[in-house]
C-alpha cells in the first residue's frame, strides 16, 4: 500500500492556480531543454521513501483544504550551495483535482496512509467544483452535499 505526502501550496489560492504554475514550470523547463518533471524542493528527506515511490502522490492543501495532488516520482537527497542537506520531490507535472476535505495548516509535510486520502474527482465533478466560489463550497461540505 503506497504512502503519500501532504503539503501547503504556499501562496496558492486555487487549484486552477497550481495548475498554471506548473504548466509555466514546464514550459520553462521546456525551453532549457530539461525533462518535464516538477521538482518540489523541501528540507527534510522522506524517511519512508520506498513506501512513497511505490504509488504514493503528493496532496496539495489550498487555502485549508486538500484539493489536488501530483503522483510522485522521485525523492532526491541533494546538498544545496551552502551545504544544507535538502531533497528534491520529484512529480509527474499533471496535477489532479481531489474531493476537497479541510485541513489545518501545519509546518513542513506530513505522511498521509493510502487509506485516508480523498478521492479523485472526475473531470466533470473537478470543473463544476472548482468552478463553485470558494464560500459555496464550503458551506456545501459542511452540510454534507459535497
Amino acid at each position: 500500500m503506497p504512502l503519500h505526502l501532504i503539503k501547503l501550496a504556499v501562496g496558492c489560492d486555487s487549484v486552477k492556480e497550481l495548475k498554471e504554475w506548473v504548466a509555466e514550470r514546464m514550459q520553462a523547463a521546456k525551453k532549457k531543454g530539461l525533462p518535464q518533471r516538477h521538482i518540489h524542493i523541501t528540507r527534510m528527506v522522506p524517511k519512508r521513501d520506498a513506501e512513497i515511490l511505490a504509488g504514493g502522490s503528493l496532496y496539495w492543501v489550498i487555502k485549508g483544504e486538500i484539493a489536488a495532488r501530483e503522483k510522485i516520482i522521485g525523492i532526491e537527497p541533494f546538498r544545496d550551495k551552502d551545504g544544507i542537506g535538502r531533497c528534491r520531490i520529484v512529480m509527474q507535472p499533471k496535477v489532479i483535482s481531489v474531493s476537497p476535505r479541510p485541513m489545518r495548516p501545519f509546518q513542513g509535510w506530513r505522511y498521509l496512509t493510502d487509506d485516508s486520502v480523498p478521492a479523485d474527482l472526475g473531470k466533470s465533478a473537478a470543473g463544476s467544483i472548482a468552478a463553485m466560489p470558494e464560500p459555496m463550497r464550503r458551506e456545501l461540505r459542511d452540510l454534507g452535499l459535497l
